[in-house]
């Protein structure tokens, strides 16, 4: 989150006019400080960095079958960051066995006093999938809905989709606060709508509190969402896929390009209703008809990230 600061010389400008029209016996203020520099604007700028997470989770749910996931990202910025163009990437185990997840992402940045907002469209892309067919079909699972008789096709042969977003985040003190709210129309490839709504909060610790003891940024921060999905397409079973509660919440450190974060996430989900929403292959494969890719986890996360003006200033110097 970028923080805002209005730099200000009015007050003592006005104390310097009206300097000659004060009493003999009233000493005459200081001279007003120079103004401060005009903000360099910024046309175009690139940033990018890569990571590795001990598990990669998205909205409370593994994308890695629980195991480490190198990623990296790549992002164009244009107009002081007002329109992005973003592509990230990151190694999955999923149902469809997909060779990593490719997505895409445009959108515009605007801000509006001491607001940040971003709305834009992403693509999520899941290139070399295979759609899973049940080999143990006809075998009884238990749900939520009770008992149910497994399909032979299990997963989309695409499921690729798309997601529009509009969110919104802000400063107080050394607060940032934000919301947002996410569509799908074809989640997964289902045919489902899916809607995901979330709100974050953050508390970044003064650097001149950290600073005696040593260089960097210490921040908390949380999340609570909530994912409301809809029914799949009729050849899916029009089965109601299970809405859902999740959350997260953890502690970084961030020294220069630097961030470590150390976080523990969890769903309102049992695993059967996991199971259901997510296809997890081993709960076929056991007869369980249950999934732990939405129970509740620890994850370690390391970042680098670097943006083209920052590397030329580092040049410059």
């Amino acid at each position: 989150m970028r923080q805002f600061s209005v730099l200000s010389a009015a007050a003592a400008l006005s104390m310097a006019i009206a300097a000659p029209a004060l009493a003999a016996d009233v000493p005459a203020p200081p001279p007003a400080a120079p103004a401060a520099p005009a903000a360099k604007s910024t046309p175009f700028d690139l940033a990018f960095g890569v990571k590795f997470t001990t598990n990669y989770m998205f909205r409370g749910i593994s994308q890695s079958n629980r195991n480490p996931a190198p990623q990296a990202y790549v992002e164009a910025q244009f107009l002081d960051n007002l329109i992005y163009v973003n592509a990230f990437y990151s190694k999955v185990d999923l149902v469809t066995r997909p060779a990593a997840e490719t997505d895409i992402a445009v959108g515009i940045r605007p801000k509006l006093g001491p607001l940040n907002f971003d709305i834009g469209w992403m693509m999520y892309g899941y290139p070399k999938e295979r759609r899973l067919f049940n080999p143990y079909s006809p075998v009884e699972y238990t749900g939520y809905t009770g008992v149910f008789e497994a399909p032979a096709i299990l997963s989309p042969k695409n499921t690729d989709f798309q997601e529009i977003h509009a969110a919104v985040s802000g400063d107080i003190g050394d607060f940032t606060l934000g919301a947002g709210v996410y569509y799908a129309w074809n989640w997964l490839g289902t045919g489902a709508p899916a809607t995901y709504v979330n709100g974050t909060l953050k508390y970044t610790i003064p650097e001149s509190v950290t600073a005696a003891a040593f260089p960097g940024k210490i921040s908390f921060s949380g999340e609570l969402g909530y994912y409301d999905l809809g029914r799949t397409a009729w050849n899916y079973g029009a089965v109601k896929l299970k809405s859902y509660t999740t959350w997260n919440v953890g502690a970084s450190y961030n020294y220069k390009n630097l961030t470590v974060d150390l976080r523990y996430s969890d769903t309102n989900l049992s695993k059967q209703n996991c199971f259901l929403n997510t296809s997890d292959p081993r709960g076929f494969a056991t007869g369980s008809g249950r999934s732990s890719w939405c129970g509740a986890t620890f994850l370690a996360t390391v970042s680098v990230d670097f943006t083209l003006s920052g590397l030329q200033e580092a040049l410059a110097r």
